[in-house]
């Protein structure tokens, strides 16, 4: 994301708000709309103030969003209790239930999405350990976040080996696809022990030592105050 005034607020601060809006969001009740719709003056505000591109956020969550979109989809099925009337046309509980099932879901991967732009994996680690997270999740996290494209690299590897044995054939045939697995999980952990004796031999015991590059001030804490009285005012009222 671009630099301003929202990457600079302290990470610890902006991860207590991202949960805090998230589980208020999912406290409100499957039939509650007008309550849910409320609540997204929150993403609007700080996409808004924050110069972030909502168009970015569906591109890179696409996939995520499109899951999302799928989970509520039986609903309309299953609950066909008249809720009310919007003129000629019957609003059936199961429709409303699903309109909220999809805009919390939408909530929750735009307010991470937000948090993930707007701070950096080390910033994130630091809060989680400030917040007591167990190391080992947090060492985990970090350590997926770095070498994930390692892993996506030694698939695309595998893959154009592949392609190369059979020039005429689209794609994956579904026969190797357990192979395909079993041989990145047999490269993943080679590669992982790898990682892990360079990481023993600079001296890691065990746990990541992270220090945040930028001190909590005055505004971090308003931040964090500001949202909690307005998202819990916006919950309650």
């Amino acid at each position: 994301g671009k630099r301003g005034w929202l990457q600079g607020i302290h990470p610890l601060a902006k991860l207590l708000v991202t949960v805090l809006f998230i589980l208020l969001t999912v406290s409100v009740g499957k039939y509650d709309l007008p309550g849910l719709l409320k609540m997204g003056i929150y993403l609007v505000v700080v996409f808004v103030l924050g110069d972030i591109s909502v168009k970015l956020l569906f591109k890179r969550m696409k996939l995520v969003l499109a899951v999302v979109c799928l989970v509520g989809i039986a609903n309309p099925f299953f609950d066909r209790e008249i809720v009310f009337m919007l003129g000629n046309v019957k609003i059936t509980g199961g429709m409303v239930s699903a309109a909220t099932l999809l805009l919390k879901g939408v909530y929750g991967v735009s307010a991470s999405y937000l948090l993930m732009v707007t701070t950096r994996m080390e910033d994130l680690c630091y809060a989680l350990q400030k917040l007591h997270v167990p190391g080992t999740f947090v060492t985990v996290l970090m350590l997926t976040y770095r070498y994930i494209i390692v892993l996506l690299k030694e698939m695309e590897r595998m893959t154009d080996a592949y392609t190369l044995r059979a020039p005429g054939q689209k794609g994956l045939h579904y026969k190797v696809w357990g192979t395909m697995v079993g041989q990145l999980l047999l490269r993943s952990m080679d590669r992982a022990q790898t990682v892990y004796d360079s990481m023993r031999l600079r001296g890691y015991c065990g746990e990541f030592y992270l220090r945040c590059k930028k001190t909590a001030e005055k505004g971090d804490y308003l931040y964090g105050i500001v949202w909690r009285l307005v998202l819990l005012a916006v919950r309650i009222l």
